[in-house]
């Protein structure tokens, strides 16, 4: 296996010293890597002072270490990880696999060594946001948080890599850009709005969250994920119901709702809901089938569906439609 030893940054001082480290080149916001390494794409963007993205879409061709030691301790990391494949993280004192089904948002202060190991042949869909500590403590202090504010600024106490799971829009937002050329007018524009949406979310769940946290064991988090997926997976057929899935969790109703709520941080409902929606949308986009059509097959009443999907977008399906081909036409 082999080992990098590397660092990120809410600049883009990290670029070249990360591309030499591979033999590769920069060719404008593209990280070309030799295809013995990885076949794919690598897209590096500053999206504004003191916040960088990077984008990874890759198969890897070889079993890799990568070693992150920071020259700079001043930022967030903020890791979005849909892969496919084998890949693990570990610090002295924490480890866990990560991946679409897996712990799949993890942030990690700057200051902590990290250690990130992957086998051939995941492919990994991937984005990494670096975020200055000042403009968090700037949010908070706006909100007059001064306890976030000194929790984020206290590297001693952010010792530990903190696993999340990203809500549904989140995979989604990750999933459509992925769809996206990243050499078209377009990309930066959309990673932009990725990462804005993603940002979001992170200020979000750090502003509920508590400092003493509910422990989730390894076996009723897997469970809780395997609901997830299967929710996600069905989402033409109508809501079975938390007892059903309850059942499929092994779980009471009760503990079930609680915990898939701690973890997605939205009810089992709401979550199949949203889903459905946002799949709803991805059907329309690609303008293979009416309203009726797609309503039928997410099992939904047409006038109930097209009431959802104005709620939730702010746009009725068919006005959604007209939008899609005026801008085909241009």
């Amino acid at each position: 296996m082999k080992k990098i030893t590397h660092h990120f940054g809410a600049d883009l001082e990290w670029i070249k010293n990360f591309t030499n480290q591979f033999g590769g080149t920069i060719e404008g916001n593209h990280i070309v890597l030799p295809e013995n390494i990885s076949t794919g794409e690598r897209y590096f963007l500053e999206c504004e002072p003191g916040i960088v993205a990077y984008y990874v879409d890759v198969t890897y061709q070889s079993d890799f270490t990568f070693i992150q030691e920071n020259k700079m301790h001043d930022f967030i990391g903020l890791y979005y990880n849909l892969t496919e494949g084998e890949i693990k993280i570990n610090t002295d004192t924490f480890s866990c696999n990560i991946g679409r089904w897996l712990h799949n948002m993890i942030i990690i202060d700057s200051a902590l060594r990290s250690q990130y190991e992957v086998k051939s042949g995941s492919r990994t869909l991937a984005l990494s946001i670096f975020i200055k500590k000042e403009l968090i403590i700037a949010y908070f202090k706006e909100y007059h948080n001064q306890h976030k504010k000194e929790l984020i600024m206290n590297s001693c106490r952010n010792t530990n890599i903190r696993t999340h799971r990203m809500n549904v829009e989140s995979m989604h937002a990750l999933d459509k850009l992925s769809k996206i050329n990243t050499n078209g007018i377009l990309f930066d524009l959309n990673l932009s709005g990725t990462v804005n949406l993603l940002i979001n979310d992170y200020l979000k769940k750090l502003s509920e969250e508590n400092e003493i946290l509910e422990e989730i064991n390894e076996i009723d988090l897997f469970q809780i994920i395997s609901t997830q997926k299967f929710l996600v997976e069905n989402f033409k057929i109508p809501y079975p119901g938390n007892e059903v899935i309850a059942e499929k969790a092994n779980m009471s109703k009760s503990k079930f709702i609680r915990l898939f709520k701690r973890i997605n941080n939205d009810t089992p409902g709401n979550f199949f809901i949203t889903n459905k929606l946002i799949k709803a949308k991805e059907l329309l986009e690609e303008n293979r089938l009416s309203v009726t059509q797609i309503s039928e097959q997410l099992n939904i009443n047409n006038s109930h569906f097209c009431s959802m999907f104005k709620c939730f977008f702010g746009i009725s399906p068919k006005t959604f439609i007209k939008q899609i081909q005026r801008y085909d036409n241009n």
